[in-house]
């Protein structure tokens, strides 16, 4: 009855309403142009090819360039307005100028930050020009600050209950999902009492990652609670090209001083509490130290673009004893990053390449989803073939079963290279990390696919030598022994009609 009461006073009765209405438009359109149906369809053909010249030219990935250039080509009527609509990101010159004012500000929050690359490059050179890459991109690297990773998402709901119970400044909380049940409504009840104390609570959440979980009007009830509240990506019932961009970030910054990142989001499914998927596995990380400070920047620098505010980041710094600890490299060395779909830097993509062609003993990667393009497919398979052991773990029950079709149809070729693949059997897994040769890794949102790693907002913890590089490695091997290993007998055995199934949906994956 809650789930079927939810729906109805949901928005999803407006939305039909809007795209029929544009569906009507679209074909009075056409029934405008009937008569002069030849002229109209030169005219779309013209329109075509300027697209299709376009996107040839533009510095986007050429698998998703592929990815438009066949329905554009093959149906020259619609296919031009449909990248327009939806390939296409329109700014505004207002929108501009504040990016850049908020770039400004990123630069002046981290300007009196101790360069501690060359550190480093002393200790280890490989290790430097990994955060190198990071350092350039905007993303300060930290010492002596502490990373604990939490290998279920129960961990991580545990564990921010009790860092929130502490709370004396702020609260800051960003997360692509939301729904209400046992672990939203237990955060809300101590973020509702710590705003009647005055803490400062904000909170950041997707829409469209919302859209059937939260009620429309559900901003204006957390405001009434205290609670500052901005919402991602309002979904409005218009074709645009803003619904390919979304907030899939999870972060939560308690005091400058704990932070946490990870795959999960604030609904029942990620800690149990029902089963979705069969059973649902995902970890997350708990910062402390300097380092939370790129996470309260992350969070405040879009909070001040979606609220249009003009935000004094150094008032939510880390405490002052916390940067003296930070020339101690002896714990080791992290950088949180993000990524933005708007800087033409797809900095996640980026980071994975680079632990995947500088290990030289080993790579373990868990992703829910495994949509290649061309050049991470062949620096899986190099590696491998060099005799790096790759193993990656994807889920056995899927929640997307389109997608789970696409992320079976790379194991043929995968496997035959040497890379081992497990599907995990009891269930759905969500966690998105990275570990390799016992020094290095990332836990983060990003996941193996084209929409997280050039479309929407996410960020991850880079980490070198720190302990909870071991803590990753153990987990993995824990998690393998709950899972089926994909043999090159068993790809073998896939039926015809699903490899040429596969085949079509592997030509349009970077837009799934």
């Amino acid at each position: 009855m809650k789930k079927s009461s939810g729906l109805l006073s949901s928005r999803l009765p407006f939305i039909v309403l809007f795209l029929l209405i544009q569906i009507g438009a679209i074909w009075g359109i056409l029934a405008f142009f009937q008569e002069k149906f030849i002229l109209f369809y030169v005219f779309c053909l013209a329109m075509s090819l300027l697209v299709a010249l376009y996107i040839i030219n533009s510095d986007k990935n050429p698998a998703y360039k592929m990815a438009w250039l066949i329905p554009i080509l093959i149906l020259p009527v619609f296919g031009a307005l449909l990248y327009v609509m939806f390939g296409v990101h329109w700014t505004s010159r207002r929108r501009r100028e504040q990016k850049k004012r908020l770039g400004q500000q990123y630069r002046q929050a981290f300007a009196d930050l101790p360069l501690l690359l060359p550190q480093l490059r002393e200790e280890n050179l490989d290790a430097a020009l990994q955060a190198g890459y990071l350092i350039q991109s905007g993303a300060p690297l930290y010492a002596g600050s502490s990373c604990r990773f939490l290998p279920r998402g129960e961990d991580v709901y545990q564990a921010m209950l009790e860092d929130l119970r502490q709370a004396q400044r702020f609260i800051f909380l960003e997360y692509f999902i939301i729904a209400e049940g046992k672990m939203w409504d237990s955060i809300l009840e101590i973020l509702t009492e710590k705003a009647r104390k005055g803490v400062d609570i904000r909170l950041i959440y997707d829409d469209i990652g919302c859209m059937f979980t939260l009620k429309k009007d559900y901003p204006q009830y957390l405001q009434s609670l205290g609670i500052k509240t901005c919402v991602f990506g309002r979904f409005v019932p218009f074709v645009s090209s803003r619904f390919n961009n979304r907030d899939h970030r999870k972060i939560c910054v308690i005091d400058g001083a704990v932070g946490y990142t990870g795959g999960v989001n604030l609904a029942d499914e990620y800690i149990n509490a029902y089963e979705k998927y069969g059973h649902w596995l995902d970890c997350g990380e708990r910062l402390s130290g300097a380092a939370v400070w790129s996470l309260t920047v992350m969070f405040l620098g879009l909070w001040s673009y979606l609220c249009w505010s003009d935000e004094d980041f150094r008032r939510f710094a880390p405490p002052a004893e916390m940067w003296a600890a930070m020339q101690d490299g002896s714990r080791g060395y992290v950088v949180p990053f993000s990524d933005s779909p708007f800087d033409a830097v797809p900095v996640g993509a980026s980071v994975y390449m680079n632990m995947i062609t500088r290990a030289r003993q080993y790579v373990y990667i868990a992703t829910p989803y495994l949509v290649l393009n061309y050049e991470m497919s062949t620096a899986l398979r190099l590696a491998a073939k060099s005799g790096v052991d790759v193993r990656i773990i994807t889920p056995h029950i899927p929640d997307k079963k389109m997608v789970f079709a696409i992320t079976r149809s790379y194991y043929r070729e995968l496997v035959q290279s040497g890379v081992k693949i497990y599907e995990y059997l009891p269930g759905f897994i969500h966690s998105k990390t990275f570990v390799s040769d016992d020094q290095y890794a990332v836990v983060g949102t990003i996941n193996l696919d084209f929409r997280s790693l050039y479309l929407h907002y996410e960020c991850g913890v880079w980490q070198y030598g720190v302990p909870a590089v071991a803590e990753i490695k153990e987990d993995y091997l824990r998690t393998l022994e709950k899972c089926t290993l994909i043999t090159k007998e068993k790809t073998a055995r896939t039926p015809w009609h699903k490899r040429l199934v596969y085949t079509i949906l592997r030509v349009f994956a970077p837009l799934v």
